[in-house]
């Protein structure tokens, strides 16, 4: 049972990390994101085993935040404010050519990364864009001004 219970709170701890990390943090790794990934893994797994060994236990760590992945799922599913809470919502980054500088501060993001990501999608000029929105999984969508 202990193991259980330490499943489910380093699974909530774990989507609590991710939440604060940031959207766009998530969907841009560098190698180094990668090997603290790794890292983070290797330090999860100490804290859920413990001393224990055996298979059991790991069937039953595996099995538990299995179980609680397909709940979040389900939960979020079903549910508008888990989705909120569990995945985020779509940010408005610029409205019409104008930069939503609270919406920047709060995704931790730079006029200049924004501008990048429009050259990568071939848009010269935010001018040119009348929305564009990073979603829940981190990348920037650009609706064009007609």
């Amino acid at each position: 049972m202990d193991i259980v219970l330490r499943a489910i709170f380093l699974y909530a701890f774990v989507v609590f990390v991710m939440r604060v990390i940031g959207r766009r943090e998530l969907s841009s790794m560098t190698p180094f994101d990668l090997v603290l990934l790794i890292i983070l893994g290797d330090a999860i797994q100490q804290g859920l085993t413990q001393d224990d060994y055996s298979v059991t236990g790991a069937v039953l760590a595996i099995a538990t935040i299995a179980s609680l992945q397909v709940f979040t799922s389900y939960l979020s599913f079903r549910s508008r404010r888990a989705r909120k809470v569990l995945e985020g919502e779509p940010l408005v980054l610029v409205d019409h050519g104008e930069i939503v500088q609270r919406n920047l501060r709060r995704e931790r993001m730079t006029e200049e990364e924004v501008a990048e990501e429009a050259r990568q999608q071939q848009i010269g000029s935010l001018d040119d864009v009348a929305w564009a929105i990073v979603e829940s999984n981190g990348t920037i969508s650009f609706i064009k001004k007609n």
